[in-house]
């Protein structure tokens, strides 16, 4: 496993720092990989994984260091990472939960039993469901790993070039109900950057508009709650401004995702929607400057 970085509890003068630290000119993360042997031909992969109505995201870092956000329902989660991983890769060096609910958890307790993780991050918020209490079972189990809750203001160093800065919840959350609890963070290389939403509501992001305002802004946007009405404002997307917006969501969902009136906001926008019901696992290549689908 990869050495990960974690810091805890950045100040809002620390996240100003690291915004204007992601517009350093290219030239100088080319100098950070030379010195740090990483070739500037490699890039960041972003894959939202085709694992039906929920959330599963693989990343993999110009470092190597590998990470997958949410697991989806079930095990399909398994079939889906060797298309992305070695087949004989069975290492993951961060796993995390944005929150307890079967759509993003079910699939974890897979990985977690068939993976050997580095880091495990969620936060306190469980939910009095099987599968909930299946998850916590599995991740206290991994003794090997560092568990971890995390709030907003943490950031996590994913190898030299890539970092993870928490956005919500910024306080425990445990007794929060579970989409509001959920995990909401901006994945940073270079000068693109990635916001990943877990199911968030719109109030969320009224609170997070107002705190972190232009911080927010993203190349890419997961929609919170498979683009569900209950999430993606026009404030807010007008907020992180992003070129793509990626629905998570099964064919056929029987909730109707994403709901007419939030394609409809994406469209207004003149944002790209992508969604994995229609086009399977997307992934979006990045070399920090730019970002692509694949």
């Amino acid at each position: 496993m990869r050495s990960l970085f974690y810091i805890r509890g950045f100040t809002l003068l620390g996240l100003v720092i690291l915004w204007l630290i992601s517009w350093i000119p290219f030239t100088a993360h080319l100098q950070l990989a030379a010195v740090t042997g990483v070739s500037a031909e490699e890039f960041l992969t972003v894959a939202f994984l085709d694992i039906g109505q929920g959330d599963a995201i693989f990343i993999e870092t110009p470092d190597g260091i590998q990470v997958l956000i949410d697991g989806g329902p079930d095990g399909t989660v398994l079939r889906e990472l060797p298309k992305q991983m070695s087949s004989f890769d069975r290492g993951l060096d961060m796993v995390l939960a944005t929150h307890p609910d079967k759509d993003h958890i079910g699939g974890l307790v897979d990985v977690l039993s068939r993976y050997q993780v580095g880091m495990i991050v969620s936060t306190e918020n469980n939910s009095e469901t099987a599968v909930s209490s299946a998850f916590v079972f599995a991740r206290d189990a991994e003794q090997a790993s560092l568990v971890t809750d995390i709030r907003a203001g943490d950031v996590i160093a994913l190898g030299a070039s890539t970092s993870l800065t928490v956005f919500s919840p910024a306080s425990n959350p445990a007794t929060w109900e579970s989409n509001a609890s959920s995990i909401v963070a901006k994945l940073s290389y270079g000068a693109v950057d990635f916001m990943l939403t877990g199911d968030a509501s719109i109030g969320i992001e009224e609170y997070l508009v107002e705190r972190y305002g232009a911080l927010l802004q993203s190349e890419v946007l997961k929609l919170g709650h498979h683009g569900s009405r209950t999430s993606t404002s026009a404030e807010f997307l007008a907020t992180v401004a992003p070129t793509y917006a990626v629905v998570s969501a099964g064919t056929d969902n029987t909730y109707g995702h994403p709901h007419t009136e939030v394609v409809e906001r994406v469209n207004n926008q003149n944002i790209k929607l992508l969604s994995t019901a229609l086009a399977g696992t997307i992934v979006f290549r990045s070399d920090g400057v730019r970002v692509w689908v694949e």
